[in-house]
């Protein structure tokens, strides 16, 4: 049985780059869970101030979008987040994020705006854990390809392992929603994707970045609980409901955290179906 979501948030969130407005729409309509309008890495930087103006006249109180705004210590930096108080903004990426004191200043600016930062450094990584504490933050989002290249790191599978379990244990930690993993490049690559998914989702991750449309079907139902699971959760409520203590269900041992674990499933697959 496949790790469980610490709380049924988005299972996908979607880039589309800022400097592309007739995309918005397209990208909303996608089945995405979640959009994120990029004006970091997607937007070229004599493309910056026009992306921000087109976001600006986009946005949508029917479709509320995440938006990745520049990093701090670039010149962007204020005028995007000046742009995050727009109505239509339902969150923040904040790109290398690498201490408290930078989302503290955003949540002051932003009152009760969720915030979503990225760990793709090592200093970032190192304070993982009072990151995912700052007040208004969501959960944290794993920048897996700026990572590896920080850290000189030559390839996404084991490579990675302790530092996915480490984000994992720092959301735990601080109560907050299971983190999301990083994007996977192979866009053509259905099988690869399928793997990196369920891969995230055995260790503990809610949700993963997606870079393409073609990527969000596979994704939404590799962290979804699948009808197996469904079926295996129902009958163990419902043999709880009846048993005391510890019993045996299908040759197999139930106790409380088993209990719970199936209580939790149906609940996520609840929270999924009223959204």
């Amino acid at each position: 049985m496949e790790a469980l979501l610490t709380a049924a948030g988005p299972y996908s969130y979607l880039f589309v780059p800022g400097s592309e407005p007739r995309r918005f729409d397209k990208a909303c309509a996608s089945g995405a869970d979640a959009v994120i309008i990029d004006l970091e890495d997607a937007v070229a930087p004599g493309d910056k101030a026009g992306a921000r103006d087109a976001v600006a006249a986009w946005l949508r109180l029917r479709r509320r979008v995440i938006v990745r705004i520049n990093a701090v210590d670039t010149r962007w930096f204020d005028d995007d987040v000046a742009l995050c108080g727009l109505d239509g903004v339902a969150g923040v990426m904040l790109p290398k994020a690498e201490s408290c004191e930078v989302l503290l200043a955003l949540a002051a600016r932003l009152p009760t705006m969720p915030l979503l930062p990225l760990v793709e450094s090592a200093r970032g990584f190192s304070v993982a854990g009072e990151l995912a504490r700052c007040p208004q933050v969501q959960r944290l989002v794993f920048g897996s390809i700026d990572f590896q290249l920080d850290l000189g790191i030559d390839g996404e599978g084991d490579e990675l392992l302790y530092f996915r379990s480490g984000l994992v244990l720092a959301s735990r930690l601080a109560g907050i929603a299971a983190p999301v993993d990083g994007v996977t490049v192979a866009v053509s690559d259905p099988a690869r994707l399928e793997a990196d998914a369920r891969r995230a989702r055995r260790l503990g991750f809610g949700g993963k970045l997606c870079i393409h449309p073609n990527q969000l079907a596979t994704v939404n139902t590799a962290f979804a609980p699948s009808a197996a699971e469904m079926d295996w959760a129902r009958k163990v409520v419902a043999a709880a409901e009846v048993e005391s203590g510890a019993f045996r269900l299908d040759g197999k041992m139930v106790d409380r955290p088993v209990i719970l674990r199936a209580q939790a499933v149906l609940r996520a697959h609840a929270a999924r179906t009223c959204a």
